[in-house]
């Protein structure tokens, strides 16, 4: 354990952006997050395999979005004050046990034990791994936030794919074949650890050169409204897209009568769309602004999400390639504008977005299952298609471009 403070608290902006820590971090969500993909592309072999209804898929998801994020927040405020290197291991670690697990599951209750576990690996990883990405950002914090949920992205994307050629050919079983990437990635964050701890151990000595000034400041009222406008548009942003990416594959099964292979490929290209949108937007926010950014990526994908439920294949096929590289965007310009509103609480804001992306992202699978049950699945695509309109709460956000630090200081 580390001694009491936050590394988070001086600045890295007079440091170099570390390109290798940052693509060592992001290699790490890509096999963080491709393993927990697994759980989700090969929904359909389980729903045949355990005769599940949606109502139970969506249990599932519930199980492990819900372990994923009600840890979260309460383990980032913890590594606020007593930074945790190698919490990023041993969060691989439950994620290991986890996908083990699942690949020998007997029954229905041990699927959802097993997606506990990968949860709760997730849970210990986010936080810890988004300090990382800011403490060698450089100062360029959306570029890096970026770098680092890009590769997570990229590794969901990536899920389907290895189900379709590995999972469904050779059965569930095979999943226990991924615990290499689960191996891997722990060596990966041991490594990242130690550079994590000396660059701890120099945020140290710069806390004790600034004094008392380096401390937490209180958070404002106008900042706590900002952040709950923010999380207001992370509801509708990942509420909308666990309607796509828990339930896409059905979806195209059921109007478009496609075989499991080929939506998993079509799921694949709307992933790989929203890991391409997750690499645009932080660097476009450094540049223009993090508000601007939030408004197009969320209320702007509103024609788009409505117009969904009523086109053919193909363009069904652009218009989700479209609303996941345009939704996508979002996410690092929100993470940064939080961190920028409550600073020295990088793991206190990672985690509670993190985990509220995980949490509304498990509401919703039971929500949109149970619907999905009692009137279809194409239903389920019109009623959602209207949440990007909560984008509109955009416009009472303040303007921080260019003075960050004027409302973080303004009083209450």
């Amino acid at each position: 354990m580390l001694t009491k403070a936050s590394p988070s608290s001086v600045s890295p902006a007079q440091e170099p952006t570390r390109f290798k820590v940052l693509g060592a971090i992001s290699f790490s969500h890509f096999l963080n997050d491709m393993i927990q993909s697994l759980i989700l592309a090969i929904y359909p072999l389980l729903k045949g395999e355990f005769s599940l209804s949606f109502a139970q898929i969506g249990l599932i998801t519930l199980t492990y979005q819900l372990t994923a994020s009600v840890l979260q927040p309460f383990i980032g405020m913890y590594t606020d004050r007593r930074p945790q290197p190698r919490a990023l291991s041993i969060g691989m670690g439950f994620t290991l046990i986890g996908l083990l697990l699942l690949s020998v599951a007997p029954n229905f209750l041990t699927v959802i034990a097993a997606a506990a576990l990968v949860g709760s690996g997730s849970s210990v990883f986010h936080p810890e791994s988004s300090r990382v990405a800011r403490l060698a950002s450089g100062g360029q914090h959306g570029l890096a936030q970026s770098i680092f949920q890009v590769g997570g992205n990229v590794g969901t994307a990536v899920g389907p794919l290895l189900a379709a050629w590995v999972i469904i050919p050779y059965g569930r079983t095979s999943v226990a074949w991924f615990s290499v990437a689960a191996l891997v990635a722990m060596f990966v964050l041991w490594r990242i650890g130690d550079w994590y701890r000396r660059q701890h151990a120099l945020s140290v000595r710069k806390l004790a050169a600034h004094g008392p000034a380096a401390a937490l400041t209180p958070v404002t009222r106008k900042a706590a409204w900002a952040v709950l406008i923010l999380v207001a548009l992370v509801f509708s942003k990942y509420f909308y897209l666990t309607s796509l990416s828990s339930y896409y594959t059905f979806y195209l099964i059921s109007k478009f009568q496609l075989s499991i292979r080929s939506a998993q490929l079509q799921l694949f290209g709307f992933l790989f769309a929203i890991a391409l949108g997750t690499l645009i937007g932080g660097p476009v926010g450094d540049r223009i602004g993090r508000k601007r950014v939030i408004w197009v990526s969320i209320l702007g994908v509103a024609p788009f999400t409505i117009m969904l439920p009523y086109v053919n294949l193909a363009w069904t096929t652009v218009l989700v390639f479209v609303i996941g590289l345009t939704i996508a965007s979002a996410f690092s310009a929100i993470i940064v504008f939080a961190q920028e509103l409550l600073p020295g609480r990088v793991g206190t804001v990672s985690g509670l977005f993190f985990g509220l992306a995980f949490g509304i992202g498990g509401v919703g699978a039971a929500i949109l299952g149970k619907i999905a049950d009692a009137r279809g699945i194409e239903y389920v695509y019109s009623v959602c298609s209207f949440l990007p309109l909560i984008g509109l709460l955009t416009a009472f956000l303040p303007d921080l471009r260019g003075r960050p630090t004027a409302l973080r200081a303004s009083a209450a």
